[in-house]
């Protein structure tokens, strides 16, 4: 089977307002625009519609969903009734996000996630996938990514921690170092864990885990990311008691 690809340019009748974004062209009014939901094309005769309408045009709804538009490169939220042009220079898509929380139930914090600075795409679809509460924070020129309630492996002395990334300035070419849990978790056996220092972090005292890549597991720019990078934690605490079996805790 034949794929037919077609590149639209302003001189055909509907206008795709990602290449228009790729290109760095403004989309002109008076015509239909082709704008993508979930990596699936949908295509409009107006210029303009709200946050409900592009959702149920993606057989979606906003009590289900929340919708998010890329614009210049960063993800906002689109609420219900907020009208987006398309005509506006600058946006790239939409994705939508379950909304986990619904009537009855309690979320993980009652403050609303800070968002100190966009996620690459992947990376964020990644960490929405684990179901848990997260938030970007800058402290100072340091970007932190933080998960909450990340669990912990039996036989250490908490069951869910504070789980934090530091982003390294070049990131994703520059690789993902070392992992930060809140509270500092230690082996109820007693048994002591190496390489570990105490760390602050937005207030807290953060467990430094001083872990590395070797030259023979080196860093794979366009390969490793957040989904390569934080499943380590619970390799490197499964680890522990691989290296030193568990011992019964003394009286």
């Amino acid at each position: 089977m034949i794929e037919e690809i077609i590149i639209y340019t302003l001189d055909d009748e509907i206008i795709d307002i990602e290449w228009c974004f790729i290109n760095g062209h403004t989309p002109p009014k008076g015509r239909k625009y082709r704008y993508k939901v979930d990596k699936e094309s949908f295509v409009t005769d107006h210029h303009e519609m709200n946050g409900e309408q592009i959702l149920e045009k993606a057989g979606k709804n906003s009590k289900d969903f929340i919708l998010r538009q890329k614009i210049h490169g960063n993800w906002i939220t689109i609420e219900p009734k907020h009208e987006v042009d398309f005509t506006k220079h600058g946006i790239e898509k939409f994705k939508t996000i379950k909304n986990e929380h619904t009537e009855g139930e309690v979320a993980v914090t009652e403050k609303a996630p800070r968002r100190g600075f966009s996620l690459l795409e992947e990376d964020e679809e990644y960490v929405n996938g684990l179901g848990l509460f997260w938030e970007t924070i800058q402290v100072g020129k340091v970007q932190w990514l933080l998960i909450h309630d990340y669990p912990i492996p039996d036989g250490y002395n908490t069951k869910k921690v504070i789980l934090a990334v530091q982003i390294a300035a070049n990131y994703p070419t520059a690789q993902l170092d070392m992992l930060y849990f809140f509270p500092a978790v230690f082996r109820l056996d007693r048994t002591a864990i190496l390489a570990v220092t105490a760390f602050n972090i937005d207030g807290k005292s953060f467990q430094q885990w001083s872990r590395h890549r070797t030259q023979s597991n080196p860093w794979r720019p366009g390969i490793d990311n957040l989904s390569t990078h934080i499943p380590l934690a619970e390799i490197w605490l499964n680890n522990e008691f691989i290296k030193k079996p568990s011992h019964e805790v003394r009286a």
